[in-house]
């Protein structure tokens, strides 16, 4: 059965043209890579306990230490992956992630070394263009980012 996951997509309106909100996935896996390292902020929940919208939220304030924005949650078409089906809701909001406190994970590093380190389950985000965001995105994302820039096309 595959994981079920949530986030949101925040996306702005800037001098240059509409950007959303990225994370760069932390930990020593990612730290040296760029395209294909960046994430929405998203984790997993189980749709028995808890809706998905919430979830989004839930994982937005767990990863970024930031309080989701406040504005109507627009859904996306699910995204499945090989492993995983992604919720995503796009809110517009133009956030300040200047203080963001990122989440924390645990895993055994080096490998195979019996010592356990905590790393951030990301360790930066930025506001990128539309156009650029997909590159940096990992593959299994980029059907969401796709489905943002069709709901935009609706409303621009």
């Amino acid at each position: 059965m595959p994981v079920t996951s949530a986030g949101l997509i925040v996306h702005r309106r800037a001098a240059g043209g509409r950007e959303v909100l990225i994370a760069h996935m932390g930990g020593p896996f990612w730290s040296r890579k760029d395209a294909g390292a960046w994430t929405f902020p998203k984790g997993e929940f189980d749709p028995g306990e808890e809706d998905a919208v919430d979830a989004a939220r839930r994982e937005f304030r767990e990863e970024l230490g930031l309080a989701p924005p406040a504005g109507p949650p627009v859904a996306l078409a699910p995204v499945a992956t090989s492993r995983k089906v992604l919720h995503f809701f796009a809110i517009e909001s133009d956030l300040d992630v200047t203080d963001a406190v990122f989440g924390e994970f645990e895993m055994e590093w080096p490998p195979r070394s019996g010592e356990r380190r905590f790393f951030p389950e990301v360790d930066r985000v930025a506001w990128v263009p539309v156009a650029d965001a997909r590159d940096l995105l990992s593959a299994g994302q980029r059907p969401a980012l796709d489905a943002l820039r069709a709901v935009l096309a609706d409303e621009d």
